[in-house]
């Protein structure tokens, strides 16, 4: 079954292509595990407010640009590593105090391994909706994915003040998940910047090292 890529000059169908069936039946099923298994339902609708929002862009922007297959799939690990931390909230999800006792940690790294992976799985996607959907310079389409990860990282932190502090106090614990930490926001942020240069190198090493050419 043909998998394209960013620099792939064919779109397959919704309707023949399956993985973009595959890649949505994956996501609904774990998300429907979250909510049935969450203990504490409150946030979990916190929680996948922006979910929902995301999801309703690639819905309604799939006919004006479909996205590559890589990107569909990247978007669709970072959606499910997202709503697997809404189940349990971040600070107590059970993957994380499993690093923690095997590794040592002294808290539960889980937030920050969903805040590395924001920028890591989905500065591709950006980067693909700039140069290839919106038709933007390469130099740009390769600055533009970290310079809005930085953006929407700092602009979700505020979020999370918003609701901690002025909003939905009585949530607000369990939706910041600081866990103690006075720079929580502070290192969110710059674990979602790394993972967003670091995604952005990968590429560029690859099209380096196979000499491959974008259109």
């Amino acid at each position: 079954m043909p998998f394209s890529l960013a620099i792939s000059n064919y779109r397959i169908p919704f309707q023949k292509n399956y993985w973009l069936w595959i890649f949505p039946t994956v996501f609904i099923t774990i998300w429907i595990n979250t909510l049935l298994g969450t203990n504490d339902l409150n946030n979990w609708f916190l929680e996948n407010t922006l979910t929902v929002l995301f999801m309703l862009f690639l819905v309604f922007s799939f006919r004006k640009y479909q996205f590559s297959d890589l990107s569909y799939l990247l978007i669709c690990v970072y959606l499910c590593l997202h709503v697997y931390g809404a189940k349990y909230t971040y600070a107590e999800n059970p993957f994380g105090y499993w690093l923690k006792d095997y590794f040592g940690f002294e808290r539960n790294h889980y937030d920050r391994i969903v805040h590395f992976c924001f920028g890591f799985l989905l500065a591709y996607p950006m980067r693909e909706l700039f140069l290839r959907w919106l038709k933007y310079p390469k130099t740009v389409s390769w600055i533009l994915p970290i310079e809005i990860t930085l953006s929407i990282s700092a602009l979700y932190e505020l979020i999370e003040w918003a609701v901690a502090d002025v909003f939905f106090k009585a949530q607000g614990d369990a939706y910041l998940g600081t866990q103690g930490d006075i720079w929580d926001a502070q290192k969110d942020i710059f674990m979602a910047f790394m993972g967003a240069i670091i995604s952005t190198t990968i590429v560029s090493l690859v099209k380096k090292l196979f000499k491959i050419h974008e259109q």
